[in-house]
């Protein structure tokens, strides 16, 4: 609607546009607030075709970086971070409410890091804790690739962590 007005966003972007059908006419049916409170998740439902598509409205942050075990130094991207959650989560019985908040508690940490640059091996060992602690599947397919297992006895070590032992 906005496109359509010769509206644009104040910060002189462009309006949201459906994802299905490219419009950019929409009304939001839900808004609450995510990420602890650092982000607004807004439910849409577009007048053109009808289907119905989530966005979010994040602070903008200054851009914390990750030290990666070379030494290169990249920007942080929540998107890796849930990237590796999705696989390690993929066909459990998790939901995307359960993963977004996992996601949330993981950067929450990482901006809340008292350094410039938080290690990479940090955000891994974040994640490692709060899977553990969200589902035993998870949190041994997440370590599996995050610690490089390469033999059974890895796996079984893993198990063992998670029942106590």
């Amino acid at each position: 609607m906005l496109g359509k007005l010769g509206l644009h966003p104040p910060d002189g972007g462009l309006p949201v546009r459906c994802p299905y059908c490219r419009a950019d006419d929409d009304r939001v049916v839900d808004s609450r607030p995510a990420e602890g409170g650092y982000a607004i998740r807004r439910r849409r439902v577009c007048k053109s075709c009808g289907k119905r598509y989530t966005t979010y409205e994040r602070v903008e942050r200054f851009p914390m970086r990750v030290l990666k075990k070379d030494g290169v130094r990249e920007p942080y991207k929540r998107s890796k971070v849930l990237d590796g959650v999705l696989k390690a989560c993929n066909k459990l019985s998790i939901s995307n409410e359960e993963i977004e908040a996992l996601v949330d508690r993981v950067e929450q940490k990482v901006f809340s890091y008292e350094r410039g640059e938080v290690p990479t091996w940090q955000v891994g060992e974040w994640v490692t804790e709060e899977l553990k602690s969200l589902h035993q599947v998870a949190y041994i397919r997440f370590a599996s690739v995050y610690r490089a297992f390469s033999e059974a006895a890895d796996f079984v070590r893993a198990a063992k962590q998670v029942d106590g032992e």
